[in-house]
């Protein structure tokens, strides 16, 4: 399995196609795909490249972030695990905690 990474500040108008064929550039892609938001089909300006080797994927960080594609200056770092991130919710998801009156 590849190295995965995020890129943020993408134009609406980037497709996973054109963020595939700009990354290859830079090595072996494995997958590529822009964040579409669900409500609306819009873009919301990220997505993921996985690079098929480790460095494929820092020649793409290198070659890329801060770059201008499309008119804007695209943000390429290697992406965090999901679990990484908190989930909602906060206090145990709506339990009453043993408050029973």
């Amino acid at each position: 399995m590849g190295t995965k990474l995020y890129v943020g500040n993408l134009s609406f108008r980037v497709t996973s196609e054109d963020l595939q064929e700009h990354f290859a550039t830079a090595g072996a892609v494995e997958s590529a795909n822009v964040v579409f938001d669900r409500e609306t089909g819009r873009s919301r300006g990220f997505g993921f490249v996985e690079m098929g080797s480790d460095d494929a994927a820092a020649a793409a960080i290198s070659q890329f972030n801060g770059q201008e594609y499309d008119g804007r200056n695209m943000v390429v770092n290697e992406a965090r695990p999901r679990e990484d991130r908190p989930r909602g919710g906060g206090y145990g998801g709506g339990r009453d905690r043993g408050n029973r009156w």
